[in-house]
C-alpha cells in the first residue's frame, strides 16, 4: 500500500514537472525573443539566452507610436469594465440566490444563454448598436460591451457562492430590522472574498487581452487599446517579432500584479463558486 502510494506521487510529480515544462517553452521563447536583434530571431538552432542581448526592442516598442498612450486606455478599459461588472455581477447573483420573485429561474436560465453564444458572431450586431449609440470610437463602447460579455458567467460563479452563505446569518439580519441592501453590502460581499476575486481575475483578463472588438470599434489612433497596439509590430513584409514580444511582456505586468494581489483568495474562489467538479 506504502509502495503504491510512492508510485503515485513520483508519477504526479513527473506528471506536474512535464505540464510545468509545456507550459514554460511558449513563455521562455518570448521572454528570449524579446532581447533578440531581429538577425537572431530565427536562427537554428535557438539559443537559449542571446549572445549578445539586446534591450532595443523593448526601448522601440516603449517609445513607438504613443504606446504609453495606449497603455492608459487598456488601463482605463480594463479597471472600469472590471468594477462595473463585480457591481452589476453581485447584484444579480443576490438577487437569484437570495431573493424570491416570480420565474426566478426562467430569468436566471436566460441569462445564462449569454454564456452559449460566441463573442464573434456577436460583433456586428455589436457594431450597429454602438453606432446607434454614438459609442463607435469611444472607450466606452468597449466598456459597456466587455461588462454585458462578462455578466452572465460571473453572475453564474457569484450565484453559487452566496447560495452558501448560511441562512441563519440573513434570518438574524432581518431580525435586527436589516434590510436585503444591508444583508447584501455587509454581510455577504465581506463573505464572498474569494468568489469576488475570481470574478475580478476573469473580468480584468477579458477586458485587458481582448481585440477583436477593439480593433471594430476604434477607428480613432488616440483610442486604441494595447493589443491594437502590439498588433501594429506586424505589417504585410515585415512583422517585427522582438518588438512584439517586448510589448508583450510590458502587457503581462498589470495581469501579473493582479494576479500576485488576488492569488491567496484564487484557489478557495475557485473551490466556492459555481464549478463544481
Amino acid at each position: 500500500m506504502k509502495r503504491s502510494r510512492i508510485k503515485i506521487n513520483i508519477l504526479s510529480y513527473i506528471l506536474l514537472l512535464l505540464g510545468l515544462f509545456i507550459v514554460a517553452i511558449p513563455l521562455w521563447y518570448m521572454v528570449s525573443t524579446a532581447f533578440k536583434p531581429q538577425t537572431m530571431i530565427f536562427e537554428l538552432p535557438p539559443q537559449i539566452w542571446p549572445n549578445p542581448s539586446t534591450f532595443n526592442n523593448f526601448i522601440k516598442a516603449l517609445t513607438t507610436d504613443n504606446f504609453g498612450l495606449y497603455f492608459w486606455n487598456s488601463t482605463k478599459v480594463a479597471v472600469t469594465a472590471t468594477l462595473l461588472t463585480v457591481a452589476v455581477s453581485s447584484m444579480l447573483a443576490f438577487a437569484f440566490a437570495r431573493l424570491n420573485f416570480k420565474f426566478k429561474e426562467q430569468l436566471f436560465y436566460l441569462l445564462l444563454l449569454g454564456m452559449m453564444v460566441p463573442p464573434v458572431m456577436l460583433i456586428i450586431p455589436q457594431f450597429v448598436i454602438s453606432h446607434w449609440l454614438k459609442l463607435y470610437n469611444s472607450l466606452w463602447g468597449l466598456i459597456l460591451v466587455y461588462v454585458t460579455m462578462n455578466i452572465s458567467m460571473q453572475t453564474f460563479l457569484l450565484r453559487g457562492v452566496f447560495e452558501d452563505i448560511p441562512k441563519d446569518l440573513e434570518e438574524a439580519a432581518m431580525m435586527d430590522g436589516g434590510s436585503p441592501w444591508m444583508f447584501f453590502t455587509r454581510i455577504v460581499l465581506p463573505l464572498s472574498g474569494p468568489g469576488l476575486a475570481v470574478v475580478v481575475i476573469n473580468s480584468f483578463l477579458y477586458s485587458w487581452e481582448e481585440y477583436a472588438w477593439a480593433n471594430v470599434n476604434i477607428g480613432d489612433s488616440a483610442n486604441r487599446t494595447l493589443p491594437i497596439a502590439i498588433a501594429l509590430f506586424q505589417s504585410a513584409h515585415l512583422t517585427q517579432w522582438g518588438q512584439v514580444f517586448a510589448a508583450s511582456l510590458v502587457a503581462l505586468i498589470p495581469v501579473v500584479i493582479i494576479f500576485i494581489v488576488f492569488q491567496r483568495y484564487f484557489v478557495q474562489g475557485i473551490s466556492t463558486t459555481g464549478i463544481k467538479g
